[in-house]
């Protein structure tokens, strides 16, 4: 039996979390229309060490603009960003975390597949979640306790999203994750298409909109995921580990899953796991 999830018991002033909402939300439609009116022209990523990492003027300048806006609206939180930071300390009561653009490889080729990440996170998990998906026009939002919403239309996971044929994964900063072919094959079998499209944050965002059944992230930063977390929580998804123990954020690994579908893509990683082990 899948444990689920656990909801924080402990509350958040109900005005921070509109206030934040509301300036999210601006942020988001702004990278938007950054993204939309930038992608695929040319530009060249940065060397770095792994070939998957790729950092654009555009990541940049949506860093600067978000750490400026959060700065003078929350002075006391700290923002978080994947270009900058190396980690994220945990001893803050609040802090932002940020992907300008999550699918950077896509974004530079045109592809339309890319997000703007940003959420609200506390000791329990995200607080306040926005993804821009700028290629359908989307903004997706979501509050702890308050659900979520996809331009401002509420979304809930109904029960058939269980039976979804599609599963997303995503690569990790050096390549396929150990047992990753063997997942795709267990999941072949079951008559389940895995789906590599280079964002995980739109990868856990199609399963909070009941797209695809499941995400499996072998490995991710919080910032990566944190905002599209948020949308899974409140629209019905479980948030699980690899070892199928419940948390918003886990060190270890990251199933979200449709409820009808948590434990038998579960017991798929699990099982590709100790094969390759």
């Amino acid at each position: 039996m899948t444990v689920l999830s656990s909801r924080p018991a402990q509350p958040v002033d109900p005005g921070l979390v509109s206030i934040a909402l509301e300036v999210a939300g601006r942020l988001a439609n702004d990278a938007s229309d950054v993204i939309m009116a930038t992608a695929g022209r040319g530009v060249r990523p940065d060397s770095g060490e792994s070939p998957f990492d790729w950092v654009t003027d555009t990541d940049r300048t949506l860093e600067r603009h978000t750490r400026r806006v959060l700065t003078a609206e929350f002075p006391s939180i700290p923002v978080f960003c994947e270009n900058t930071d190396a980690d994220v300390p945990g001893d803050s009561e609040f802090r932002w975390v940020v992907d300008p653009v999550d699918g950077t490889a896509n974004y530079t080729a045109g592809m339309p597949w890319c997000a703007y990440s940003l959420a609200l996170v506390d000791r329990w998990g995200p607080v306040v979640g926005v993804v821009a998906d700028p290629y359908r026009s989307q903004i997706y939002a979501a509050a702890r306790g308050r659900g979520m919403r996809a331009n401002g239309t509420p979304v809930r996971l109904a029960e058939r999203q269980g039976d979804s044929l599609v599963v997303c994964t995503e690569m990790t900063r050096t390549g396929p994750w150990e047992g990753m072919g063997e997942f795709i094959s267990t999941a072949a079998i079951a008559g389940t298409g895995v789906r590599v499209l280079g964002s995980k944050c739109l990868a856990v965002a199609q399963v909070a909109l009941g797209h695809v059944a499941a995400a499996v992230l072998h490995g991710y930063h919080e910032w990566d995921v944190a905002g599209a977390v948020s949308l899974a929580v409140e629209s019905g998804a479980v948030v699980l580990d690899r070892r199928g123990e419940g948390a918003q954020l886990p060190v270890d690994g990251l199933l979200v899953a449709a409820p009808e579908a948590a434990d038998e893509v579960l017991s798929w990683w699990q099982s590709a796991l100790q094969a390759d082990s």
